[in-house]
């Protein structure tokens, strides 16, 4: 499968070196530049590209980056892409560390959702809950007792089925997680963000998310600047 990453750090670095030994074609990009890629293009084969190329070029696409930097993406960046390619959210909002205050969220909208609307293209939510390092070394065979389960959110049923096989491949379980307005519930601080859950224990933790964030998950007075306009 091509599949295309939109960011290279902890988790996008992680997703590119992980499904590039699976055999899946992968396009990887950064807001840097290609040039800036090519340690991590030597060591896995994948092929560094303009986050453009990168949301073309994919029958699946990862976004991996800082909220804050959805808007510095390219205007119209999935403008033109068929409606049918899968595009995966993995983004967190973290207001207090590095985000600042996002009205939308702050207001209620799931991250997702708010994503979603940034980028003008369905998404699916997946690999937000989990720690990077985990992603690399954690991934096991099918049929492991208590393997590891990752929540998967979105509206798609077929778009979900596909990152589900994905999820499988890298060596988790997938548990659906209802439509993208329920992927609150595997936002931070909720009880399966950060957790190494099996499968029964994911779907447990889901339902007994609270939507209401917790004080160190809202922004505050000293929250760097404002998205509340931000397109």
């Amino acid at each position: 499968m091509n599949i295309g990453i939109i960011g290279a750090g902890h988790i996008g670095g992680t997703l590119t070196r992980r499904l590039t030994k699976l055999g899946h074609r992968v396009f990887v990009a950064n807001s840097r530049g290609p040039q800036t890629l090519a340690d991590l293009t030597r060591e896995t084969g994948a092929e560094a590209v303009t986050p453009e190329q990168a949301a073309r070029k994919g029958e699946v696409v990862i976004v991996a980056i800082a909220l804050k930097n959805l808007p510095k993406l390219p205007r119209g960046l999935f403008r033109g892409v068929d409606h049918g390619v899968v595009v995966i959210d993995t983004c967190n909002y973290y207001p207090q560390q590095s985000d600042g205050r996002i009205d939308a969220i702050e207001n209620g909208m799931p991250e997702s959702r708010y994503v979603e609307q940034q980028l003008g293209h369905p998404v699916i939510k997946a690999f937000n809950n989990i720690y990077a390092q985990h992603l690399m070394d954690l991934g096991r065979a099918a049929d492991t007792p208590q393997r590891i389960a990752l929540p998967v959110a979105g509206d798609d049923e077929a778009a979900k089925a596909i990152v589900v096989r994905l999820v499988n491949q890298l060596g988790f379980d997938g548990v659906d997680a209802s439509s993208l307005d329920e992927s609150w519930r595997q936002q931070p601080g909720t009880p399966v963000y950060a957790k190494d859950f099996d499968a029964e224990g994911v779907k447990r933790a889901l339902s007994q998310a609270s939507r209401e964030r917790k004080p160190e998950w809202r922004a505050q007075a000293s929250s760097l600047g404002n998205l509340a306009k931000s397109a």
